[in-house]
């Protein structure tokens, strides 16, 4: 079954619901502030996308990190371990549990792979 890594009340999360539950695409919203980060999705995403990619380095969160904090993160361990404390530094959604992962939304890249039954 599909999850959906991410924050219930993120605006690309609810896109991205959005257009599972228009498709009737059956999935699990794994919430971070709820549930916290799970490790091992995170490696997947790491192996799949490399580490600088998971990390969200436009958002709120990072801008916020003090610079101590923001040059600690040199490789994909440093970065897990800030991802498992500050799950807000983490891009949304991540989708997993099924034929690909999925990393961010984009509604048409979303759409080409629903479409291609490859989600």
């Amino acid at each position: 079954m599909l999850v959906m890594h991410g924050i219930r009340n993120c605006d690309s999360v609810r896109k991205a619901r959005k257009l599972l539950d228009d498709a009737g695409v059956e999935y699990s919203l794994h919430d971070y502030k709820k549930d916290g980060a799970d490790l091992e999705a995170l490696r997947a995403a790491c192996a799949q996308f490399g580490w600088e990619a998971v990390v969200n380095k436009r958002g709120t969160t990072w801008r916020k990190l003090d610079d101590a904090t923001k040059s600690e993160v040199k490789d994909e361990a440093s970065a897990l371990d800030l991802m498992m404390r500050e799950t807000s530094v983490i891009k949304r959604p991540l989708v997993t549990g099924g034929k690909q992962m999925l990393l961010g939304f984009d509604a048409t890249v979303w759409s080409e792979t629903l479409e291609k039954g490859e989600l």
